[in-house]
């Protein structure tokens, strides 16, 4: 691509966003649980000096390396970058107020993102510099919460909720706020099994952008829950983009639950009716009995190249499982193709439910 001389602003490096998919199948990143699992940390990594008396335990909560262990964040992401990847997404899942209250470190989400972002931000720049022909861009990643704002979690009251629609609101605000501070290019709603949480995400990133005076482009990536093709809500894939089209997102998608030959198949619906961008980044199979991934980089990349031979891809990358290995194999294996044509929908009358 025609590169211009710098991407300091945000402007400069959304319009090469736009450019690059015009052009190319862009690469996103692979799983980040999967890496910071083999540092086998301890509780105290975890910690740092900061909540070094916390009271609660914090292991597992790999979101709070950003703030304790930056170091192997940054390594992440120069992993994935050095494998390929165009974007990388940010360690930032579970940075919402409702997911860190599980460890009492709920005022702490804002700085999560807004800090999560900011690495993110300087691997993808230092990448870019060596680079310029080959921009990098941060997404800002929000994940579903471990909350449901459709379904009760009580069998003998159908009505209860552990959520409304107003708290996930004021989460996905927090997130999305720090998010844009800390210089995410693009905004990305993903793993989503309930689409009525996806709604307030979105309702609160179109408050957040009329607050701050300025947009990004929003990814939106579903999560199909069994073979059936639909989410925990029991919509269809056509009937998750019906939900969802609304909030003109740079793309739709679908990543987790799935692997590659058994996720083709709902790609393939998603890309005859969505007339924006898709995107798709499987787990590495689905779990062996011992809850790890057995799909190779070769398989992984065979599959995705496939994908993106036959049109039904403008982007691709990796969820549970994969490490930058299948980046690699993914970004050698749709190197040279033409990204997916968005179809002409004819407007009609088209039902979410």
């Amino acid at each position: 691509m025609t590169a211009p001389a710098t991407f300091a602003t945000r402007e400069d490096r959304i319009a090469a966003l736009h450019e690059a998919m015009r052009e190319r199948v862009l690469v996103l990143d692979g799983s980040w649980g999967v890496l910071i699992q083999g540092y086998e940390l301890k509780e105290a990594d975890y910690r740092g000096e900061r909540f070094a008396d916390w009271p609660q335990d914090l292991k597992g909560n790999n979101d709070l390396l950003i703030l304790t262990r930056p170091d192997i964040i940054r390594g992440i992401h120069r992993e994935y970058l050095d494998a390929g990847a165009d974007i990388t997404s940010t360690n930032t899942f579970a940075s919402t107020s409702i997911a860190q209250a599980d460890y009492g470190l709920e005022a702490y989400a804002e700085e999560l993102n807004r800090e999560g972002a900011r690495l993110g931000r300087e691997i993808a720049d230092e990448f870019t510099a060596r680079d310029p022909s080959r921009p990098r861009w941060v997404a800002g990643a929000i994940g579903p919460t471990n909350r449901t704002a459709s379904l009760s979690p009580d069998a003998d009251d159908p009505g209860a909720r552990t959520v409304t629609f107003d708290d996930l609101r004021a989460t996905y605000a927090s997130a999305a706020r720090g998010l844009i501070e800390g210089g995410a290019d693009i905004l990305l709603v993903e793993t989503i099994f309930d689409t009525l949480n996806a709604k307030a995400a979105l309702f609160a990133i179109d408050e957040v952008f009329e607050e701050i005076g300025f947009t990004l482009p929003v990814m939106i990536s579903g999560s199909v829950v069994d073979l059936s093709g639909r989410n925990l809500s029991g919509q269809t894939v056509e009937a998750f983009w019906n939900s969802m089209r609304h909030a003109k997102p740079i793309s739709i998608g679908l990543n987790c639950s799935l692997g590659p030959s058994q996720m083709r198949e709902y790609v393939a619906e998603l890309s005859r009716v969505a007339d924006t961008a898709v995107s798709a980044y499987p787990n590495a199979g689905l779990p062996n009995e011992f809850g790890g991934y057995d799909e190779t980089p070769e398989d992984m990349a065979r599959n995705l190249g496939e994908w993106a031979r036959s049109g039904i891809v403008n982007i691709v990358g990796g969820c549970c499982g994969t490490k930058p290995p299948h980046i690699r194999a993914i970004a050698e294996a749709v190197r040279g193709l033409a990204p997916r044509v968005a179809p002409h929908v004819e407007p009609r009358l088209r039902l979410a439910g």
